[in-house]
């Protein structure tokens, strides 16, 4: 791959990326990643994005699949799923360095009313590919806009634009473009998943998600796995239990107020739950990441 994108990508995530590796950019949905050694396992239900590695490596599981991927590899993730990924690829001498996109459902939308049919893709949420020459150009681009401001209003609507057209033109565009329709069982299901992002700490009944997605109960309970890989109550559990263990871990709230504060009425169901999904209870966690932290310091 063309050094140029990891030099744009360097020179900004040096300068703006905060204590989590993270780098916004003015540009909706673009964000620059840095982080300069191996990165604990992060939790996460990601919106449906485009990853490109430009210098490091990353590793991500999404239920019984693994992938591991590096410079000149981009992740797409079409659907709103559980994944957990860790760089295992990083040190100050050569930090790991990506570049990741929100895709847009709008400009999907709006682009495949213009482009011919695309073959039918496979429905795997979760792919890794090499990274296509014509949407690396359209982020360099995209980077370069950040040195000049006065460019963002008028010229970046262009450039986000053609950088989904080169992926929806791309090997995966079958699956990028149901983001876009309308009416697919992916849009209609993540229109439920926009309530339970919003409304997680609170009790949804299924029947309300179903009207929300347009569908029967039964059907929605279907489709809603096929498409997310959980059913969902337990989409919902794993928003609760992710978010608690941020407020603890980033925030310092103690146990049983984080338990309250996404949902749970029991503390006791919270701690099970949540050594399940994490691996030890959320107070042997929360002390083993402040020795870790002492440990470094």
């Amino acid at each position: 791959m063309d050094t140029s994108l990891l030099d744009a990508v360097r020179h900004h995530a040096d300068v703006h990326a905060g204590a989590d590796g993270a780098a916004r950019t003015p540009i909706t949905g673009l964000t620059a990643i840095r982080a300069t050694a191996r990165t604990e396992l992060s939790y996460q239900i990601p919106r449906p994005l485009v990853c490109l590695v430009l210098q490091g490596a990353k590793h991500v599981t999404m239920g019984q699949q693994s992938f591991t991927f590096r410079a000149g590899d981009s992740l797409l993730i079409t659907a709103d799923v559980p994944t957990v990924s860790q760089i295992v690829e990083a040190s100050l001498a050569a930090p790991y360095y990506s570049l990741v996109m929100d895709l847009d459902p709008a400009v999907i939308a709006e682009l495949a009313t213009e482009m011919a049919a695309i073959a039918q893709g496979d429905d795997t949420p979760v792919k890794i590919e090499t990274t296509d020459s014509h949407v690396a150009d359209a982020a360099l681009r995209l980077m370069r806009l950040l040195e000049r401001p006065a460019s963002l209003p008028v010229l970046q609507g262009s450039l986000v634009r053609e950088f989904h057209y080169w992926l929806l033109a791309g090997r995966h565009g079958a699956a990028i473009r149901r983001l876009g329709l309308p009416d697919s069982r992916v849009r209609r299901i993540a229109r439920a998943v926009a309530l339970l992002r919003a409304e997680y700490a609170q009790r949804l009944p299924v029947e309300r998600l179903a009207a929300v997605a347009g569908m029967s109960p039964s059907a929605f309970h279907q489709h809603f796995r096929a498409v997310t890989s959980l059913s969902p109550l337990q989409f919902q559990k794993q928003l609760r239990l992710i978010e608690a263990r941020r407020l603890m871990l980033a925030d310092g709230v103690n146990a049983s107020n984080a338990a309250f504060t996404v949902g749970y009425e029991s503390v006791q169901q919270f701690t099970r739950e949540y050594g399940r999904m994490f691996g030890m209870p959320p107070v042997r966690e929360v002390a083993a990441a402040y020795s870790r932290m002492h440990a470094a310091a």
